[in-house]
């Protein structure tokens, strides 16, 4: 029975990564759920229900990602109507209503996005390596470990790709760092985020995990109130954009593995390891 189970969950994810690879070749046709369900041999009810337990979404929503995902990349140097032919939307309103759904703005508005921004930035050592720190008027808005000091800057300037980029730092990190050096609660330190609003309401959901603590992808779902969407909740941890103040690291799958981690899993393992020393010595 067991083997039979296994056999048919192996099945199930086949038949959905073909369906995901449909997706991605065929979206600027727009195709229906009863095209893609045709694409993969079941039935449009069936399929629906597979794609959602495996995904975390509908076909629909994730064709709608894709669309999105395809519309950001050349609307940096196509117009909003070359956009949406390339796309393969039916009209603008059609673009201009994804984009306020799923990035909350508008494609103009994102074609606009960090024009003016001015982003700080400089390197600080820290006890798990040397991170890039950098923020805005608002906040923070990026963290990340990294060896090499040319790559680090050119993922940051790749992330906001309109910016004004200014070595020096401010206020705002200067409040981030101390947490690595004494206590600092992390409502304390300003963060200026960008993301989707599925995003965001993940990353605020690992704001609230307290030190030395785990969690899983699961319950992270599961406090979002979207107990199907661990995956899309583990895609959208592994897109944070500021390292240990988003405490991603603090999620690990539900079997008690580590599991992965954007800046290396030996780092995360590190930094579970020191923060559980710091809470036992607190309790003290």
């Amino acid at each position: 029975m067991n083997h039979e189970y296994e056999t048919a969950q192996i099945d199930q994810y086949d038949r959905i990564a073909d369906a995901i690879r449909y997706i991605h070749q065929h979206f600027q046709e727009q195709p229906s759920l009863e095209q893609i369900a045709s694409a993969v041999h079941v039935s449009p009810i069936h399929f629906q229900k597979q794609f959602k337990h495996w995904v975390g979404v509908s076909p629909k929503k994730f064709l709608q990602y894709i669309s999105v995902e395809h519309a950001k990349s050349v609307l940096k140097n196509y117009s909003l109507t070359e956009t949406v032919y390339d796309t393969g939307l039916s009209s603008p309103s059609r673009l201009h209503d994804l984009f306020i759904q799923i990035e909350g703005m508008t494609p103009a508005e994102y074609k606009k996005q960090a024009q003016n921004l001015v982003i700080h930035y400089q390197f600080s050592a820290t006890p798990f390596g040397e991170v890039l720190i950098a923020s805005t008027h608002k906040g923070v808005c990026w963290m990340a470990f990294e060896s090499d000091q040319n790559l680090a800057v050119s993922n940051l300037q790749q992330s906001f790709p309109k910016a004004t980029f200014l070595a020096q730092s401010d206020q705002f990190q200067r409040d981030a760092l101390v947490i690595f050096a004494k206590d600092q609660s992390l409502a304390q330190i300003k963060l200026h985020l960008k993301g989707t609003p599925f995003q965001l309401k993940v990353w605020a959901s690992l704001l609230k995990i307290p030190m030395g603590h785990l969690s899983t992808y699961g319950d992270i779902a599961q406090q979002i109130q979207q107990p199907t969407a661990s995956r899309a909740v583990g895609t959208a941890i592994g897109r944070n954009p500021i390292a240990f103040l988003i405490p991603c690291h603090r999620v690990i799958r539900a079997t008690g593995v580590i599991g992965e981690y954007r800046w290396g899993a030996p780092r995360k393992t590190a930094i579970i390891g020191w923060e559980g020393v710091k809470t036992h010595e607190k309790s003290e």
